[in-house]
């Protein structure tokens, strides 16, 4: 097939690599990307990615290859996900709080051919070297390992014309290792067509409430091997906005980027959120160009979602609700709808159809707790080479979440917990996120978590881990006196431990694993 039946045959499909070069020819002078200083236009940006993609093929990368990516956010972690993607590949975005071995089993279990790696993970990179010195290493930076070919050099090796493979929307795009709660890891294999019907389903969505404009000036601090920060990273770049990334949250460059570089679209999981309003005085700072929040990655506590609004009350705040495994949006909650239903994390958004069902997958009156299930286009093509896990989750046609919620009569999704999380004191199930919603709305309390422990008399107890405020002190009988003023008596905690941090990982979000491995597990757990 000649290069004309190439470029045809990719033009009738729904790629991450097509979405790019169309926008490239709509808007070549727009800026595509800002990082640390660097500023690449629609026109660059389109460039450096099909170079990227013919380097790779030029060096024997072949379509469905895996391409691995260890970086802290820059913008050579989003011009690989774009260029691997023309050249047919599948990125495979690695967690940069993993250990060597950790990262090893990723490595190994997707079969991944090559690495690009940031020079600050050169350490724990040579050790995977050691075992695995069949793979290509590139590494992007200045301090380059022997091992390893410098990024840029790579870039330099490929021609600017788009790649002759031919991809199609329903071949695999990204391989997205899920947090491994339980057992090892699972890696979410995500096509082109799921990840860029979620970008249709969360623009239509939004464009309810209010216009998302073709020049967002998007704002990137969570980490980009996140399901949630990729997904607005293609949101981004289908409507051809721009990408303003920053390496890490620190919460003042993050409020002065938005002051500076007019901001008008920021997404922060509620941590972040929650960090940002504790350390900086908001009100210093001119934040009149932010139009939309996005919050996300992780349940949104009701006072948080307060502290935002009062923060910025300009501000339209969206809060979406989904997982990996669905690409990763199911649900969202809208400004309008925030007053009326507080604790809800919304409706279905367009294309991916609900339900809530018990343990024989039937169907459970509404109101009644039970596990939310999906099916739509944006839900996985399956976990790389595990079909027994891939059946489990797709029994009967449908995604099973292992999210417990309940649905009132207007489709409006409340989330109770996971459902391995729930807690069964003495026959009654007491869900996590309720008592924890309640901690965080104690004016001491910073963070909080909530934990089954095993008790001899009850089958489990219930464990509060506390943050408190910086400056703030808080005792046992505080927290439980609280939680009592606002819970039946069998949902308060029994036993109460302070940290002066909660375990996260990459994502934000707490691992209660670690928690329980320091605590005490559940009978449950073992």
């Amino acid at each position: 097939m000649g290069y004309q039946e190439v470029r045809l045959a990719n033009m009738r499909q729904l790629t991450i690599g097509e979405m790019v070069a169309r926008n490239a020819a709509k808007n070549p002078d727009r800026e595509a990307l800002v990082f640390e200083g660097k500023r690449f236009s629609y026109r660059e940006f389109d460039a450096r990615t099909n170079r990227l993609a013919n380097a790779l093929l030029g060096r024997g990368f072949a379509k469905g290859d895996k391409f691995a990516q260890l970086l802290f956010n820059c913008n050579a972690l989003v011009e690989s996900y774009v260029g691997v993607a023309k050249a047919g590949g599948i990125s495979v975005p690695l967690n940069f709080r993993l250990k060597a071995g950790e990262i090893l089993y990723q490595l190994e279990n997707s079969d991944s051919k090559a690495l690009l790696f940031g020079e600050e993970f050169a350490p724990v990179v040579d050790e995977i070297h050691e075992k695995m010195p069949h793979l290509v290493y590139f590494c992007e930076g200045v301090h380059i390992p022997d091992f390893a070919r410098p990024y840029e050099e790579l870039l330099a090796e490929g021609g600017e014309e788009y790649p002759e493979v031919v991809v199609l929307d329903d071949d695999p795009a990204f391989i997205m290792y899920t947090s491994g709660t339980t057992g090892k890891p699972k890696g979410a294999v995500l096509t082109h067509k799921n990840q860029l019907m979620n970008v249709i389903n969360c623009l239509f969505e939004v464009s309810k409430e209010l216009s998302w404009l073709e020049h967002e000036r998007v704002q990137f601090v969570a980490p980009l091997f996140h399901e949630a920060a990729l997904a607005l990273a293609l949101v981004t770049l289908y409507v051809s906005g721009t990408l303003f990334i920053l390496r890490f949250f620190e919460p003042e460059k993050l409020i002065k980027q938005i002051e500076e570089e007019s901001i008008t679209v920021t997404f922060m999981p509620p941590v972040m959120s929650t960090f940002l309003l504790n350390s900086v005085e908001v009100s210093n700072y001119d934040t009149s160009s932010l139009r939309i929040l996005l919050s996300g990655a992780a349940i949104l506590p009701t006072e948080t979602r307060r502290q935002i609004n009062r923060a910025f009350p300009h501000v339209h705040l969206f809060d979406a609700f989904g997982q990996t495994e669905m690409s990763p949006v199911t649900t969202l909650l809208k400004p309008s709808q925030a007053a009326d239903h507080p604790a809800s994390v919304g409706q279905a958004v367009i294309n991916v159809e609900i339900k809530v069902v018990d343990d024989d997958d039937n169907e459970v009156p509404v109101g009644e707790v039970g596990e939310i299930v999906y099916r739509g286009p944006t839900v996985m093509k399956e976990y790389y080479k595990d079909p027994a896990a891939t059946a489990e989750a797709l029994r009967g046609g449908w995604f099973h979440s292992g999210d417990m919620v309940r649905m009132d009569e207007d489709g409006f999704v409340y989330v109770v917990d996971r459902k391995k999380d729930v807690i069964i004191s003495g026959g009654e199930n007491i869900y996590p996120a309720e008592i924890e919603d309640v901690l965080y709305r104690h004016p001491k309390i910073l963070e909080a978590a909530v934990i089954g422990v095993y008790d001899q008399v009850w089958g489990e107890s219930v464990m509060a881990v506390v943050v408190p405020k910086p400056g703030e002190t808080l005792t046992k009988e505080e927290v439980v006196d609280w939680c009592a003023q606002h819970l039946a008596g069998y949902k308060k905690p029994k036993y109460v431990e302070f940290m002066e941090a909660l375990p996260r990982n990459a994502a934000m979000k707490v691992v209660k694993g670690e928690l329980r491995a320091l605590y005490g597990k559940s009978v449950r757990y073992e």
